[in-house]
């Protein structure tokens, strides 16, 4: 096992042809907004079923922070989602632990489905607040540190403000 490459796309996560694609789930696994809502939509019913098998047998009180399981991805290009629930921010709590066991937790999930390209979001950054910078720093930190046989971790970023805070990152871990 070596340390994945890291690629960086500017774009949108349910466009990847990769192994599997990370969903920024939460915990209901049911859908929602952002990411979970597009990866959802674009995957259609199939992903929604395996979510709804999961929650009738191991998750019934839904998955929790820091943690990852996997579906089909129905009809997105990626073979699997991986779909992971991060932390929401607090300025008086210290909850990069979490979020860095999303990233952790993924890859150990990617290894299980013998994934050689994983595609990430840039997990709790939307409607969870986590400032995109930190974010960044925490999620290459964590990919760096986790041992596992993926080959390509892509970091697909929505916006140029998210790609440049992941282009620092990846430049202050090197």
């Amino acid at each position: 096992m070596t340390a994945p490459t890291i690629t960086l796309v500017r774009g949108d996560i349910t466009e990847q042809d990769a192994d599997a694609v990370v969903n920024a789930a939460n915990s209901s696994l049911l859908g929602g907004g952002g990411v979970d809502g597009a990866i959802h939509r674009r995957g259609g019913p199939e992903i929604l079923a395996d979510c709804r098998r999961l929650r009738a047998s191991h998750y019934g009180k839904g998955l929790p922070t820091g943690r990852a399981v996997a579906t089909t991805a129905g009809r997105l290009p990626a073979r699997n989602v991986i779909h992971t629930v991060g932390p929401v921010h607090s300025a008086s709590e210290d909850r990069s632990g979490l979020l860095a066991s999303c990233y952790r937790e993924s890859l150990r999930v990617a290894d299980e489905l013998g994934a050689a390209t994983v595609a990430f979001p840039a997990v709790s950054t939307g409607v969870y607040g986590w400032p995109m910078a930190d974010a960044a720093r925490i999620a290459v930190a964590a990919v760096r540190g986790t041992e596992t046989s993926v080959r390509e971790v892509r970091f697909v970023l929505f916006d140029e403000a998210a790609y440049i805070a992941f282009q620092a990152a990846l430049a202050e871990y090197a």
